[in-house]
Order: structure tokens, then C-alpha cells, then sequence
């Protein structure tokens, strides 16, 4: 028959219902035995071979209550360091918990500040490069405008040379007939620095009214002219003395922008870059406190359930060495019953003497049978349906059969005394398995 494990005041109470039957069984077996085998001495005697059995029982107990509290041991130190770890953990957890959020807030400001400087230095990098663009433009218009002025300016200037030339030779009617003349007249038409007076004569000349009735000696129109001729040259060297001052101040302008342009760029890479590394930094940061928090959780929740788990096998082991306890107190008392001088009393009477009849025998046996089965229905009563009381009912029937010997009787006992000694092997091999598990 199979039966579910039983606990260990089940297994007490079956150790006692055991030593019980054995005492039976060997008090019973008496009358078998002739007078001729006791007087071989107490080598035989079936209540000291129980006793033998009882003894090695109690030192088993005995044995497996000091490898559970080694076992108890360990687990109990594994409970204090794994606690003191876990508690450890927690705190150092909490720790970086805040100082993770304090890194976070501190990058984060940082970052933000980065990001308002590269908007600040780009808008400043936008502006320097409009203000070349626009340099450059004004440059352009200036450089044109120049140019068109110093053409103007020799074009008129060579026409006034020549003229004055031709004065002085006297060939006025030559010149007057050539290109220049009408260029000079042109200019000295729009010529506003000149008096009404003199640009009414010069007019006067170039237009070829004076021509011929001129008289070079006077001087008068080549005075003219030549006065005229030096205003061209100096507004020509003013020109040119203006447009290198501005060539030199865009050229300036130019080196100078272009100068904070680089170091603006310069400036907009290296917090570009560092922007990008705090994100990188932030994000991580972020991680690893999302983990923190987690394992934080984590590991309070394992120490609660450690806690708890200790507790429970610190109760369960009390319960079980008390239980061991009382199972040890009962094999003593077991023991010392049996080692009592009324139990050899009784099972001398139980023997029959070389004068003994048949008739003292068989009554002997009838009342042996009674008191053994009196024994036996007392220790059905103290055991629960479950603690093995079919094994007890079998031993009761086999003792009121009439024609059936203890061979049987003593079977069942060894029987169940094999299946103690088995499923007590298998409590080692778990113990063993324990240990091995709380050692790793």
C-alpha cells in the first residue's frame, strides 16, 4: 500500500506504535520457546533484542536531530548575510537613486543653457554672415561707381589736355572739329564748380564762336583750361585715395566677421558636441536609475519574502526539534520499561517451565493473547485514522485467529518496520539534498 509522507508527530507516534508491537510480538513469542532454550542464558531473550533495536532507533534520532540543526545553521547564517546584503543593496540603491536624479537635473540645466548659447551664436554667425553680404554688396555698388567716375574723369581730363595743347599751337580749329572737344564741352557744361562767367567763355570757345578771331597770347582760354585741368587731377587723386580708404575698411570688415564667423563655428561645433554627450550622458543616466528603481524594488521584495521565509523555517525547525524531543522522551521511557525488572518478571512467567503441561501452556498462550491484544486496541486508540492503524487491525486479527501461529504476526511488524527504515532513508536523501542546495 502506498501512502502519502507522513509528518514528523505522525512518524512519532508511529516509532511508539512500533516498539509497542515488538514488545508484543516478543512478549507473545514467549510460549514458543521451550524450557530447554531459556536456560541457554539471556543471550536469546526477544525483550533485549527489542531494547537493541530501540537504542540504535534513539541514537538515529538522536543523530538526525544534530545534522538538522547543522543544516539549520547554515540556512540561518544564509538568512543573516543574505539579509544584511539585500539591506546593504537597498540602501546603496536609495543612494544613487537620488544622487542619479540629482545628476539628471544638473545635466539637464546644463544642457539647456548649451542649447540657448548655440541658438544665440548661430543667430550671431546668421548676422555676421549678412553683414559680410551686405559689405560686399555696397562694396560692388562703390567699386562700379568708382570706375565709372576715374573713366569719366581722364576721359575729360585727356579732351582738356588736348585742348590746351592745341591752344598753345595754334591749331584750336583742329581740335574743336575732334571728338574731345564735344566731350570737354559736355563736362565743362555740367561742371558746377565753375563761375557762370568762365563757363560761358570755355562754352563760348568750344563751340567754335571764338575760334578763329582767338588770340593764343592772351592766355585767357588756355588759363582757363588749365586751371580746370588741375581740379580734374586732384578730384581724380581725391577718388582714389577714397576708394582705397574703403577698399581697406571692407577689407577690414570682411577679416573682422570673418574672424567671429570661425570662432562662432568653432564655438557652435564644441557645444554641439557637448550637447550631443550630455543627451548621451542624460539618457544613460535615465537608464540606469530606471534599473536602480527596479532592483530597489526587486531586492525589498525578496527581503520581505526572505524574512518571512526565515521566520517559517526557523518555526518549523522548533516545532520539529520538539516534536524529536518527545519522540527521543519516548523511546527513553520505552526503553526503560523494558529494562525494568517487572518486564523480565513478565516475560519469565511467559516462558513455561520444564514441569509445565500442555493445559498450562495453551492457557498460558490464551492469556497472553488476550493481554496482547488488550495492548494493541489502547494503542489503536491513540493514533489517528491515517497513522497506520490498518497495519494494527491486521496484528489484532492475527492474533484472534485460532489456528494461525506469530509467523505472521511478526511478518506485519517487520513489515512495517522495513517501511519506517525506507521512508526514513528517503527523509535523509532529502536532507542531503537540502544541505547540498544551501551550500551552493
Amino acid at each position: 500500500v502506498n501512502l502519502p509522507p507522513r509528518s514528523n508527530v505522525e512518524r512519532s507516534a508511529m516509532h511508539k506504535a512500533s516498539a509497542m508491537m515488538l514488545l508484543l510480538a516478543a512478549v507473545a513469542a514467549g510460549p514458543l520457546v521451550d524450557a530447554t532454550s531459556f536456560g541457554q542464558g539471556l543471550a536469546a531473550n526477544p525483550i533485549r533484542k527489542v531494547v537493541t533495536m530501540l537504542q540504535a532507533m534513539q541514537k538515529k534520532v538522536t543523530e538526525e536531530g544534530q545534522k538538522a540543526d547543522e543544516l539549520f545553521e547554515k540556512y540561518e547564517c544564509y538568512c543573516k548575510s543574505s539579509s544584511s546584503d539585500l539591506s546593504a543593496s537597498i540602501e546603496a540603491a536609495e543612494v544613487k537613486t537620488a544622487e542619479l536624479g540629482t545628476s539628471i537635473e544638473g545635466d539637464s540645466s546644463k544642457k539647456a543653457k548649451l542649447e540657448e548659447d548655440l541658438k544665440s551664436h548661430q543667430d550671431d554667425r546668421s548676422a555676421a554672415k549678412a553683414a559680410m553680404a551686405e559689405a560686399t554688396a555696397i562694396r560692388e555698388k562703390e567699386k562700379a561707381a568708382f570706375d565709372k567716375a576715374l573713366s569719366e574723369n581722364k576721359v575729360n581730363l585727356a579732351a582738356l589736355n588736348k585742348a590746351v595743347a592745341a591752344l598753345e599751337k595754334g591749331m584750336a580749329g583742329s581740335f574743336l572739329q575732334s571728338r574731345a572737344a564735344g566731350s570737354l564741352q559736355k563736362y565743362v557744361a555740367s561742371n558746377r564748380e565753375l563761375s557762370e562767367g568762365d563757363r560761358q567763355t570755355v562754352l563760348s570757345f568750344l563751340s567754335g564762336k571764338e575760334g578763329e578771331t582767338y588770340a593764343p597770347q592772351s592766355g585767357e582760354i588756355t588759363g582757363l583750361l588749365k586751371e580746370l585741368g588741375d581740379e580734374m587731377m586732384a578730384d581724380q587723386k581725391d577718388m582714389i585715395a577714397t576708394e582705397d580708404a574703403a577698399v581697406q575698411a571692407y577689407e577690414g570688415l570682411m577679416a573682422a566677421k570673418k574672424k567671429q564667423g570661425a570662432a562662432l563655428s568653432e564655438s557652435i561645433e564644441n557645444k554641439l558636441n557637448r550637447v550631443a554627450e550630455l543627451g548621451v550622458s542624460i539618457a544613460q543616466m535615465k537608464n540606469d536609475l530606471e534599473d536602480t528603481i527596479e532592483s530597489h524594488g526587486e531586492d525589498k521584495n525578496f527581503l520581505a519574502d526572505l524574512g518571512k521565509n526565515c521566520d517559517a523555517k526557523a518555526a518549523v525547525h522548533e516545532e520539529e526539534k520538539k516534536m524529536r524531543a518527545t519522540e527521543i522522551v519516548a523511546l527513553a521511557d520505552t526503553i526503560r520499561v523494558l529494562n525494568d525488572d517487572d518486564a523480565l518478571e513478565l516475560f519469565k512467567k511467559t516462558l513455561p517451565s520444564s514441569s509445565a503441561s500442555l493445559v498450562q501452556m495453551q492457557a498460558s498462550t490464551s492469556a497472553l493473547r488476550a493481554q496482547a491484544y488488550a495492548l494493541l486496541a489502547q494503542t489503536r486508540s491513540r493514533l489517528s485514522p491515517d497513522q497506520e492503524r490498518h497495519r494494527i487491525d491486521f496484528i489484532s486479527l492475527a492474533l484472534r485467529g485460532r489456528k494461525m501461529g506469530f509467523e505472521k504476526v511478526i511478518a506485519l511488524i517487520d513489515e512495517l518496520v522495513a517501511t519506517l527504515k525506507k521512508e526514513q532513508v528517503d527523509d535523509d536523501h532529502k536532507k542531503e539534498y537540502c544541505a547540498a542546495q544551501l551550500d551552493q
